[in-house]
């Protein structure tokens, strides 16, 4: 289990940006983060605010 861990947090850090260590200690416990600070973090590239939209097709460039 503890190798999972290890991975997880390996790759969150790489993919966010984020020290190993912040990530280690933000994943050690409950961590809750609103849409801007889950950006902010790396998490997320974006909030979708009208999902309707979102689900159109693109135009064909």
């Amino acid at each position: 289990m503890l190798h999972h861990k290890a991975n997880l947090n390996g790759y969150l850090a790489y993919q966010t940006g984020q020290s190993l260590e912040k990530i280690n200690q933000d994943t050690d416990r409950d961590f809750f983060m609103s849409a801007k600070e889950a950006k902010d973090y790396g998490l997320i590239d974006g909030v979708i605010m009208n999902p309707l939209k979102a689900l159109q097709p693109l135009a064909a460039a």
